[in-house]
């Protein structure tokens, strides 16, 4: 029986779902789910991501967190945590730009945070078996500051959807048609709770998920110190719009054409998460497109020492660049935003503070 079977089955006895436990189904599901069971990733995969395009993206992480080591005012001991570390290459890329500043690497103590079984034996193929691997956040142990990176986590996490009728909001839900088969539908009554004035068709997403995971951020780097560094797609404004999507070899599908065999994700709530955030007691910086953050970190210039040291690799290394940080590619639609402890502020984000 596939998922999909399964949650026909489910949903006809049951009733439908909300969108949020459908992409859970989807996700985690332990027998189905795309990350629990097939992620992936790579041009040979589903998706590709920023650090999967260049080294360049990963060697600038890894130089921003050396300088936020720095102006915390180089701890003997530091957590370096990277949430969703994907099959590692911009962990390896981090590690590697890290034994170039002098204590930096002797001071980490890296963990990886991964849901994802067969993620985590990739990770560890790649990296080896000396760092520590965990399943949630909160397994995170010890008491040092943290430096964490999370590159295309949120837009996994789940969210909810709302469309606007005439005079009320209707949540959207996953059941089952005449036919027999998925379909989106809306709930008969009224959702509640405090949601803003929209004209009619707008559809609101709320992840409680995305802000759980900003909350537990903003606690970590006020009682522990540090930062954390969130690059995704999504919205830097708070806004409408279906932004639901499945993507299977590079192609988006219908949601629930194939439950468990795509990719399924959310645009990011960066506002909701860095709102959370604050509420923990920690800072926020303005948002910035992954654009605006290579450029000050440097992107043109390594770009150029790259391609000076090898010429025939030159034209490959420009479009590279121009893939994470051109408008029309990966520069505009994907954001980076920073949390961080009081009395300090992460390097690339001064002019944003």
């Amino acid at each position: 029986m596939s998922l999909r079977e399964r949650l026909i089955r489910q949903l006809t006895t049951s009733g439908p779902i909300d969108v949020d436990q459908y992409m859970t189904a989807c996700l985690h599901d332990p027998d189905f789910g795309y990350y629990a069971t097939r992620p992936a990733l790579g041009a040979a995969g589903d998706f590709i991501t920023a650090p999967l395009v260049s080294q360049m993206f990963g060697e600038l992480i890894g130089l921003w967190l050396a300088e936020c080591w720095t102006r915390l005012g180089r701890p003997c001991a530091v957590r370096l945590v990277e949430v969703g570390p994907g099959d590692g290459t911009l962990m390896g890329d981090i590690l590697r730009v890290a034994t170039l500043v002098p204590g930096f690497r002797e001071a980490l103590e890296v963990w990886l945070v991964e849901a994802s079984a067969p993620l985590a034996q990739r990770q560890q193929e790649r990296l080896g078996d000396r760092l520590h691997w965990v399943g949630a956040l909160s397994e995170v142990a010890g008491e040092a500051p943290v430096l964490l990176i999370a590159n295309e986590l949120l837009d996994c996490l789940p969210a909810r959807q709302f469309v606007r009728r005439d005079r009320a909001w209707a949540e959207r839900l996953v059941g089952v048609d005449a036919d027999g088969g998925l379909a989106f539908g809306l709930a008969r009554t009224p959702a509640q709770g405090l949601l803003p004035d929209a004209p009619p068709g707008a559809v609101l997403e709320v992840s409680s998920a995305q802000a759980a995971f900003g909350a537990h951020l903003g606690r970590l780097v006020a009682d522990h110190g540090g930062a954390a560094l969130l690059i995704d797609y999504g919205r830097a404004e708070p806004g409408f719009g279906d932004t639901l999507q499945a993507l299977l070899a590079h192609a988006k599908v219908d949601p629930l054409a194939c439950p468990g065999e795509a990719d399924l994700t959310v645009h990011a709530d960066f506002p909701a998460v860095l709102a959370a955030a604050r509420e923990q007691g920690a800072l926020t910086a303005t948002i910035l497109t992954q654009a605006e953050l290579l450029s000050r970190l440097g992107v043109v210039e390594r770009c150029a020492a790259l391609s000076a040291s090898r010429p025939d690799k030159a034209s490959q290394l420009a479009r590279q660049r121009e893939r994470l940080t051109a408008a029309d590619q990966m520069g505009e639609l994907f954001k980076a935003a920073c949390i961080h402890s009081p009395g300090w502020i992460p390097p690339a984000f001064e002019e944003a503070a």
